[in-house]
Formats: C-alpha cells, sequence, structure tokens
C-alpha cells in the first residue's frame, strides 16, 4: 500500500527530529524545493546537502505537532512547534508548513514561521542558560 501524503511528511520531519537524515532525505523528490521565510530558496540536491550540514554541525531538531490536514491533490498543510538546538542554546517558534508530495516523495517544502518568534525564543534560551549556570 502506498504511504498517504501526510505520512510522508510526518515521517519526514520525524526522521529530521531522530537524527535519521539519510531517510529523511528519501523523501525527498529529486527537484524538491524548499523555501523559507525571508531565506533563499533550495532546490534538489542542495536541500539534501544543507540538511546534512545541520546534522553534522550538532544542530538537534525536533517537532510538535499540532495539526495536520491532507488534501485530495496531495498537498499537506502542517501546524506545528520547531525547536532548533545547538549546543546549550535552543529556539521553539510556530511553524506552519505546506508541502506537497508527488509520487511519495516530497516536491515543495514551504515553511513560513516569524522572525520575531525565532529570535526572541533563541534570546529566551540563551537567557534560561545563563541563569541556569548562575544558580
Amino acid at each position: 500500500m502506498e504511504p498517504t501524503a501526510e505520512s510522508v511528511v510526518r515521517d519526514l520531519l520525524d526522521s529530521l527530529a531522530a537524527g535519521e537524515v539519510d531517510h529523511a532525505v528519501e523523501l525527498l523528490d529529486a527537484d524538491v524545493v524548499w523555501r523559507n521565510t525571508y531565506l533563499p530558496t533550495m532546490r534538489g540536491p542542495e536541500v539534501a546537502k544543507r540538511l546534512r550540514e545541520m546534522v553534522a554541525r550538532g544542530i538537534d531538531f525536533e517537532v510538535r505537532w499540532h495539526h495536520v490536514a491532507e488534501g485530495a491533490d496531495g498537498v499537506v498543510l502542517t501546524d506545528r512547534t520547531d525547536v532548533l538546538t545547538y549546543g546549550w542554546w535552543s529556539s521553539e517558534f510556530w511553524c506552519r508548513g505546506t508541502f506537497e508530495v508527488r509520487d511519495g516523495k516530497v516536491a515543495v517544502w514551504d515553511d513560513a514561521f516569524s522572525w520575531f518568534d525565532v529570535i526572541g525564543s533563541g534570546l529566551t534560551g540563551i537567557g534560561r542558560s545563563v541563569l541556569g549556570r548562575l544558580s
């Protein structure tokens, strides 16, 4: 049985959260397009390269699912909290994702989030770690 578009998207992000970047990359179309708010659009092999670089640099990713909806056309909408961690620093922020799944692979990955939330959460993370070290 072929996986649903929703299960492909969940598998992609859950694999990244588990550090299984090679499996996540297998779920991407060869010509995938990855867009993030106000960042340059990445395409094809560049996406796999960036995901592998994140893991190699020690950047951890966590996903907290809130809502997921799948349309009949292979489009999956996600409402989630993403958490990025690097050593003692972390930032958690709301993220809205739109994914287009074709033939069991993610062809378009478009994430939207507030940079204000990302930076604010990152500054809060710095404050928590400094206070934790002082106590």
